[in-house]
């Protein structure tokens, strides 16, 4: 298969390859291709259940603002600098 690039996406293979992350553009862009794949397969249907809890905990008024959490982590922090 002939693919035809533009000329910063061959530039920018080209650097990696010579930055040594792939030994070539060929490499880089089957592994690239790898890596989206992977992506598009992971629907993120395991995160639901953690999702659903974590919006349930909010509902009964289980959360912590960021400032508490910086008070809290501060007092903490605190302790182990003594």
């Amino acid at each position: 298969m002939n693919v035809t690039l533009r000329r910063d996406q061959q530039e920018w293979l080209e650097e990696l390859v010579k930055a040594g992350v792939y030994g070539s553009v060929e490499e880089a862009v089957a592994s690239i291709l790898a890596q989206h794949m992977d992506l598009e397969i992971d629907d993120l249907a395991w995160a639901k259940p953690l999702v659903d809890e974590a919006r349930a905990s909010i509902a009964r008024g289980e959360f912590m603002t960021l400032e508490e959490h910086r008070a809290r982590m501060d007092k903490r922090f605190g302790k182990l600098r003594r």
